[in-house]
Order: structure tokens, then C-alpha cells, then sequence
């Protein structure tokens, strides 16, 4: 909502500007008054809406048009003063006042009109039925006020609408000539009614609307009062409430009454909450709430976004499957202005037989945005609405930022849960089949082979590993193979994986010379990696075999490995480079022991067959 609110008051001499002016803060009619009222500014502790509104005087006695013109721009509501006793002056309305400002502001963002009708006390009628016929011509006009500045009559009144206009106006949610709400109010209400739909079952219940009215207003709604609105739906609209709740048509039905009886600041009030401004856009300060990231920290998500995350698969996941179809992925999307996750993603998490994200896959997704882009995330959990829902002050309460990495070290430990594998190899030397191995998939398994969809390349896989029993991420990042261009990105990981293909006698140079040139003086682990093993072996053509490489500087031996098998591929291998991720301290005589990876693997083994165990039990009890 607007920090402040400046009110101009225009009208031919003589209507009673300046008297409205100083009977509001004076609250008594002025003996004397001048051509012109100084600029009073009204604190906000003694405004209803609680908002600084600054009232500005014109005469034309005292301001050339320039200055009309200069207050013109800056005004957010302009209150045409006309005397109800004087017809020129109603007259002077619509031929020269509303044709004045509508020249000096743009066409698409009118400034709000409040006509007010001055004088009341000096006469019997009224002037709506003069006055109605331009409201209804004019649809930046607010409303008009007939008042006296004499006695007092609705003064107080009248600078509330001109706020109200500022602050709550009708023009962006409403079409009077329609007498509709405007589509992108619509839209915004949707999305509000989809985030608020906590079972997705199309109905806000008892339970939602009264978190509902709790989130926008503070207060639950009483048993009686909710009743109520659910009759009032009833009475209007055939398809407004089903089994006891409301449905879309019947939320949207409500705002529109809402609007049509003045009180659009209930509307206001419930788009503001879910992060609207007033254009009906999501505000930049609402889907990126600012967090503060050092250097060499990195971004995860902590275990409430997680949960969070849960339950919005959970609503989705109509068939409980533990998967979601294109259609259920359509459909969690629903409240984003697109869609933000292309059919590259398949490639990039573990989908189903049907080549559809399944759980596991969905929070992989979810932690590889977090940790790559963490903007990205905060506004993709906004669309969600992960503040309202989880009753946070901002989505980057669902964000951890881990310490320094050279403190990890420092100590020895980490408490990170992500861990990023950059993945080095010449041309053909099995990186990609190594990224989707990770994720399951044999050579012949493809999730867009499953959808009968050409494929799509990605660059990066992410899944779980379990070292000592803890699940970890790993982030396994392939690196474009070429040698002169590899920027600070491409180097910047936890521990560095160099794949060559054992059947061409020219692939282990080049994993070679990045060692050398990159990663020989770092303290990033490094495995090299003999893909493609189920093919026969060819001398390498290099001054010492991998194996001699690797003693030389003091590597583990390379790691055979290929992904040309019946069943899903082995993961000991990625194992393997989470727990030297998770612990780069520990010497090249620990990575060598057989026992130090039997410790790590029974850990994962036992911590898997327990997590199977709790899954199902999950599954039972959803």
C-alpha cells in the first residue's frame, strides 16, 4: 500500500475549497479566509486507513497553469470542488476541469476523481441527478460528496473517500460498464483461491476459509457469520457453495459484491496480503524478499520449506502415485504466470516408468533451484504463497545459508546438505550417461523416450545419496569440454569428477590436463572415473596410465563404471564422491582404505532399507 497520500482540491473561484480545507483542521468555519490554503500534512496516527495524506489547495488567482499543471502530476486524487447552488460551476466539470486533468495524465493510469458538491447548507435539493449522468460518463470518477463547508456536513467524509480512492480503488478491480470484475482482478483472486484450497479439491471448507480470514484479517469468522456468507452466495449463484463450501464461483462472486457495495477494501485488503500492488502484479518486494548470501556460502532449503513442499505435492498428487503427471504438474503450476520447469527437468531428476517427476525427483527440482539460483526459488515459493501458508514472515525464512566453506574445513565438519560434483570429459567420454545413471537410468531408459518426446539435454542431475546413514544432495554439474574457456563456475565445486572412456585410447589426456592445469594445487577432491568399463580396455596414449596417474598424485584409483546394463546402474560410485564432498579433509590413505567406503555404504544400505520401511508407512497412512 501507497507510504502517503496527496489530495488536490481544483474548482472555479468562489466553490469553497480553502473553507473545506480549514473547517476539516480546524473543525469550525473560518471567519476570514484566504485565497489559498498552505499545504497541511495529516499524520497518519489520525487517518483511518493510518497513512500520512498531505492536502493541497489551487487557486487561480494566486498559481499560473504550470503550477496547476506541476500539482496535477503530483497528485494521487483530485477533488473537483463545484457549488451546488451554481450551475456554471457544475457546468465547468465536464467543459474544462475533467478535459484538463485527463490531458495532463496518462491515459492508462488515470489519477482518481472525487466530485464534491459544496454548499449543501444553502440549499433544499440536491445535486446527484445533475451530477449522476458525468459519473456514469467519466470512469475515473470515484464518487461524489455533497458537503458544507459552513456546518460541517461531511467533511471528515469526503478527504476519507479521497484517500479510500487512493489507497483502495475501484478502477484496476472493476468495470462499471460491464458491471464485472476486470480480468487480471480475476486472475489475482484465482491464484488466491487456488493457494488458499489447501486439498485441492476445488471448495475452500470451514477449516480454509476460517485460515483465510484469519491470514487477510486477523480475526476467524464466527460459526454464524460464515453461514451467513455461504446464504448470501446461495440466494445469487446456483453453483456458488457445494458440499458446504465455497467454490471459485462463488469467492469470486463475493469480491464482485464486495466492490459493488463500496467496500473495496476488503478486496484490497486480501490482494495486498498475498502480495499484490496496485496494478494487481505481484510486488518485486513480495517474491524477492531480501537475504543476505557471503561469499563461498551456499543456499539450501531448511526442513519447514521442505515440509511446506510436501504438502503442495500432496494437494497435487490426485492419484497417489507418488507422481506427478503432466496433468498434476499443469495443474500445481496453475497459480505461476508460466510454467517454470521445461521438459529438460525430466533429464535432470528421477521420474517414474512413465518418464513422470516422482516425489524424490520433485524436491531434487526444488533443492537444485535453491542452490543455483536461490532468487529463483524465493519467487517461484512466493507464487505458492510459502509465506502465508506456512505463516512466515517472508519466503526467505524457508532458506538456509550455509557457513563459509573454508570454516567446514577449518573444522572438519560440515553441516551442509548439498553437495555440487562438477563432471569433466572429453567429447563422447560418457558424462552424460554418467549424470543419468546417477538417476537410475540404463542407456536404454529415457523419460522423454517414455512421453514419446524428442529429447532434451541437461547439464545437470541431482539425487539423493546416503553416506553413515545421513541422506545428502548430490549435484552432479557436466562441464562443456572446452579446455580454454572453463570459468569460475565451471571450477567452483565440493569434489571434481574426471570421466574417460577405457575403449578410446585418446580420452584420458584430456582428463589429465584439467587435473593438471586446475586442480592439482586445489583442495577440491578429485576420482577419476574409467567410463564406459563394459567395453574392452585401450592403452591410453599418455606418458602414465590412469592408475599411475592417480598414485602419482595421490588419488584414488580410478572408479569403473558404465551404465550399459539390465538393471538400473551401481551407485556406489556417487557414494563414493558424496562422502568425499562431505569430508575433503580426509587423506588419500583413508579414500584408498576399502573399509572407509564399506563404512560409508553399510551406513547408506541400512539407512535405505529404513527409509523404504518409513515410505511405505507414509504411503499407508496418506
Amino acid at each position: 500500500m501507497r507510504k502517503d497520500v496527496r489530495i488536490l482540491l481544483v474548482g472555479e473561484p468562489k466553490v469553497g475549497k480553502t473553507s473545506l480545507i480549514m473547517s476539516l483542521v480546524s473543525e469550525e468555519f473560518p471567519d476570514v479566509v484566504p485565497y489559498r490554503a498552505e499545504e497541511i500534512t495529516i499524520p497518519a496516527d489520525v487517518t483511518p486507513e493510518r497513512v500520512p495524506t498531505h492536502i493541497v489547495d489551487y487557486s487561480e488567482a494566486e498559481q499560473t497553469d504550470e503550477q496547476l499543471y506541476q500539482e496535477i502530476s503530483k497528485a494521487n486524487v483530485i477533488c473537483i470542488v463545484y457549488s451546488v447552488n451554481n450551475k456554471k460551476s457544475i457546468e465547468k466539470v465536464t467543459s474544462h476541469w475533467i478535459p484538463l486533468i485527463n490531458d495532463r495524465t496518462d491515459k492508462d493510469s488515470r489519477v482518481p476523481l472525487i466530485l464534491v458538491g459544496n454548499k449543501s447548507d444553502l440549499v433544499e435539493h440536491s445535486s446527484m441527478e445533475t451530477i449522476l449522468p458525468i459519473m456514469n460518463q467519466y470512469a475515473e470518477i470515484e464518487t461524489c460528496v455533497e458537503c458544507s463547508a459552513k456546518n460541517l456536513k461531511n467533511i471528515s467524509e469526503l478527504f476519507y473517500y479521497a484517500q479510500k480512492a487512493v489507497l483502495h480503488p475501484t478502477g484496476p478491480l472493476y468495470c462499471p460498464d460491464q458491471k464485472e470484475m476486470r480480468p487480471a482482478c480475476v486472475r489475482a483472486l484465482t491464484r488466491i483461491f487456488k493457494v488458499s484450497d489447501l486439498d485441492n479439491d476445488g471448495i475452500l471448507n470451514d477449516n480454509e476459509l476460517n485460515f483465510f480470514q484469519r491470514t487477510c484479517f486477523n480475526t476467524p469468522l464466527a460459526p454464524q457469520a460464515l453461514e451467513d456468507v455461504k446464504n448470501v452466495v446461495k440466494k445469487n449463484l446456483t453453483d456458488g457453495v457445494c458440499d458446504n463450501g465455497l467454490t471459485l464461483k462463488g469467492f469470486l462472486f463475493l469480491h464482485t459484491l464486495f466492490i459493488q457495495r463500496g467496500r473495496h477494501e476488503t478486496t484490497w485488503t486480501v490482494l495486498r496480503r498475498f502480495g499484490y500492488d496496485d496494478d494487481l502484479e505481484l510486488h518485486q518486494d513480495y517474491l524477492f524478499p531480501p537475504l543476505k548470501i557471503l561469499p563461498d556460502c551456499t543456499t539450501e532449503l531448511n526442513h519447514n520449506a521442505y515440509l511446506f513442499l510436501q504438502s503442495v505435492f500432496d494437494k497435487h498428487d490426485k492419484d497417489r502415485d507418488c507422481a506427478l503427471s503432466p496433468e498434476e504438474l499443469k495443474d500445481l503450476f496453475d497459480v505461476f504466470p508460466y510454467m517454470p520447469w521445461g521438459p529438460d527437468v525430466n533429464n535432470t531428476v528421477c521420474t517414474n516408468d512413465q518418464g513422470w517427476i516422482t516425489y524424490q525427483g520433485y524436491l531434487s527440482q526444488w533443492t537444485l533451484t535453491t542452490y543455483l539460483d536461490v532468487q529463483r526459488c524465493l519467487e517461484y515459493l512466493g507464487y505458492l504463497g510459502y509465506s502465508i501458508i506456512s505463516e512466515q514472515e517472508s519466503q526467505a525464512a524457508a532458506i538456509t545459508v550455509t557457513r563459509d566453506k573454508k570454516i567446514d574445513l577449518q573444522k572438519k565438519q560440515t553441516q551442509r546438505n548439498v553437495f555440487r560434483c562438477n563432471v569433466f570429459g572429453g567429447n563422447g567420454s560418457g558424462k552424460s550417461g554418467f549424470l543419468q545413471g546417477f538417476l537410475g537410468r540404463n542407456l536404454m531408459v529415457s523419460p522423454n523416450r517414455a512421453n514419446n518426446l524428442p529429447p532434451h539435454k541437461s547439464y545437470y542431475a541431482i539425487s539423493t545419496a546416503y553416506v553413515y546413514g545421513q541422506e545428502k544432495y548430490l549435484l552432479l554439474h557436466e562441464v562443456f569440454p572446452d579446455f580454454d574457456f572453463l570459468s569460475e563456475t565451471d571450477l567452483s565445486c565440493d569434489v571434481v569428477c574426471l570421466v574417460y572412456d577405457v575403449s578410446n585410447p585418446c580420452s584420458f589426456e584430456y582428463c589429465a590436463r584439467v587435473f593438471k592445469q586446475y586442480f592439482m594445487d586445489s583442495k577440491t577432491p578429485c576420482m577419476m572415473v574409467a567410463a564406459k568399463s563394459d567395453l574392452p580396455e585401450m592403452k591410453q596414449q599418455y606418458s602414465l596410465t590412469p592408475l599411475e596417474f592417480c598414485r602419482k598424485h595421490k588419488m584414488p584409483p580410478p572408479q569403473s563404471y558404465t551404465c550399459n546394463t539390465a538393471a538400473p546402474p551401481s551407485k556406489d560410485i556417487f557414494i563414493k564422491l558424496t562422502t568425499m564432498a562431505m569430508y575433503p579433509h580426509v587423506s588419500q590413505a583413508d579414500l584408498k582404505s576399502s573399509s572407509f567406503w564399506l563404512r560409508a555404504s553399510i551406513g547408506a544400505t541400512v539407512f535405505v532399507v529404513l527409509g523404504f520401511a518409513v515410505y511405505r508407512a507414509l504411503l499407508r497412512s496418506r
